[in-house]
C-alpha cells in the first residue's frame, strides 16, 4: 500500500493510485509564537514610532530656531556638550553640595516617598470617614473644599516656622499638597458602593473591619487609585518648588543653582529628569492601580 507523502509545511500528498480516495484536508501547520511575536512587534512600533517621530521633529526645530545669533537658549547640541560630565558621571560626591544629579534625584525622591505615603495613608483613612458618614461629610467637606485652593508654596513659611527645618518642611508640603485629591476620590468611591453590596453585607453580617477591606476598597479601589496618581504628580511638582526655597540637596535646588550660575544647559537637562521621572512615577501607580483593581481602574 502507498503511503501519502507529507510535506514540510504539513500538506498531505496524495497519491496517483489512491486519487479516487476520501480527501481529507489537513490544515498546514502553523506557528503561534511567530505571529504572538509579531504582534507584540506591531503593537510596540505603534506606541513607539510616533512618539519618537514627534520628539525627533521637535528636537529638529529646536535646534534651527536656537542656532541663529542672538538666541537666549542653547540648543540641543550645546546642551549635551555642556552637560556630557553629568549625564556620563551622575554618581559623583565632591562634598557639600557639589554632587552628581543622581544624589540630587535620590534626595527629592526620598522626600516624596514619605511625604506621599503619610498623603496616602491618611487621605484613604479621611476620604473614607467623608464618605461613610454624612455628618463627617458636612462638617469636613467645606474645610477640605478651602484648604486644597491654597497654593503649595504658601504652606512653606508656616512649615519653617512650625518644624524649624527645611526638610521636615519639605516633606509637609508634599503631604499638604497631595492629601486632597486622596480625600475627595476615596470619598466619592466610598458613596458610590451599590447599595446591593451593602445588602449583602449585612444579610451576612459583616463587621465594620471586614466591611472596610471585602466590601468597600475593592468596590472603591478604582476611585482611590485615581486620586493617589494626581496626588503623585502634585507631590513631585511640590518637592521641585519647595527645594528652590529650602536649599540643601534636591534636584529642586539643582536647578534654583544653577540658574543662579547662569547654567541653562543644565536646567534643561534637570528639566528633562523631572519629567522622565514624573512619567514613571505616574505609569508606576496606574500599573499598581490595574493590577489590584483588575484592570478596571484608570490607565
Amino acid at each position: 500500500m502507498t503511503m501519502p507523502a507529507i510535506r514540510n509545511d504539513g500538506v498531505t500528498i496524495m497519491p496517483a493510485a489512491a486519487a479516487n480516495a476520501p480527501v481529507v484536508a489537513i490544515t498546514p501547520r502553523r506557528r503561534p509564537w511567530r505571529d504572538s511575536y509579531g504582534r507584540i512587534a506591531r503593537d510596540t512600533a505603534a506606541r513607539v514610532i510616533p512618539p519618537l517621530i514627534v520628539i525627533t521633529l521637535l528636537m529638529l526645530f529646536w535646534e534651527l530656531v536656537c542656532r541663529r545669533t542672538g538666541s537666549t537658549l542653547p540648543p540641543p547640541s550645546k546642551v549635551y556638550n555642556d552637560t556630557k560630565e553629568l549625564i556620563f558621571d551622575p554618581f559623583f560626591d565632591h562634598g557639600g553640595i557639589d554632587k552628581g544629579l543622581f544624589w540630587h534625584l535620590s534626595a527629592s525622591l526620598q522626600r516624596v516617598a514619605l511625604g506621599y505615603s503619610l498623603a496616602a495613608v491618611a487621605g484613604i483613612g479621611l476620604g473614607v470617614l467623608v464618605g461613610q458618614s454624612v455628618w463627617a461629610m458636612r462638617g469636613l467637606d467645606p474645610l477640605f473644599q478651602v484648604l486644597r485652593t491654597i497654593p503649595p508654596l504658601a504652606w512653606l513659611p508656616l512649615a519653617l516656622a512650625a518644624f524649624r527645618d527645611g526638610q521636615p518642611s519639605a516633606i509637609f508640603v508634599i503631604f499638604i499638597t497631595s492629601i486632597w485629591p486622596i480625600i475627595i476620590n476615596t470619598a466619592v468611591g466610598i458613596r458610590n458602593i451599590p447599595q446591593d453590596y451593602r445588602n449583602v453585607a449585612a444579610v451576612v453580617q459583616l463587621n465594620p473591619l471586614e466591611f472596610f477591606w471585602k466590601i468597600m476598597l475593592p468596590s472603591a479601589a478604582p476611585y482611590i487609585f485615581t486620586g493617589l496618581r494626581i496626588g503623585v504628580g502634585l507631590s513631585w511638582l511640590a518637592i521641585i518648588a519647595a527645594e528652590m526655597l529650602i536649599g540643601g540637596v534636591g534636584i529642586g535646588f539643582f536647578i534654583w543653582d544653577a540658574w543662579n550660575s547662569s547654567h541653562i544647559s543644565e536646567i534643561i537637562l534637570a528639566l528633562f529628569y523631572v519629567g522622565i521621572i514624573g512619567f514613571v512615577l505616574d505609569r508606576a501607580i496606574a500599573g499598581l492601580g490595574r493590577l489590584v483593581t483588575h484592570g478596571t481602574s484608570a490607565s
